[in-house]
């Protein structure tokens, strides 16, 4: 099994399609788009676009930065405003948490297909519950 060994091997274009589901109501929520992984000093720019789609409403245009950076443990990432989010491991499954006051964010990352990859996340809090599988995949 081949596992990424470094932010090198995030670099580029991914296509990406993410799944939401809503523990509390029957909302089918859908992302497609893609993550472009830049280069940036010592780390890489996260940048990922495309549509959200949430019920019947029309599909709108989403967006969302992150900046990854090499770490000991493996990757960390940071918000880009520079504030830390979370650090996961290139081992062929990792976990991580987030906490942000009163929600809490725990994500699972797994790279068993290597270079396909996934994040799930499952995010509870007193006005959220949700799961979010997000697959990434090499354009052909």
């Amino acid at each position: 099994m081949s596992l990424p060994r470094g932010l090198a091997d995030f670099e580029g274009v991914w296509r990406l399609h993410r799944e939401i589901d809503f523990v509390d109501r029957d909302l089918p929520a859908a992302f497609v788009g893609e993550a472009q992984l830049t280069p940036q000093g010592t780390g890489l720019i996260y940048a990922e676009s495309g549509q959200l789609t949430l019920g019947n409403a029309p599909p709108m245009r989403a967006e969302r930065r992150y900046l990854w950076a090499p770490d000991p443990a493996g990757i960390a990432t940071f918000f880009d405003d520079g504030r830390p989010f979370h650090t996961f491991a290139l081992d062929a499954s990792s976990e991580a948490t987030h906490d942000c006051a009163p929600d809490t964010y725990r994500v699972a990352y797994a790279f068993h297909d290597w270079p396909a990859w996934t994040a799930t996340w499952r995010v509870t809090g007193p006005k959220k519950d949700y799961t979010m599988l997000s697959v990434y995949t090499r354009p052909a």
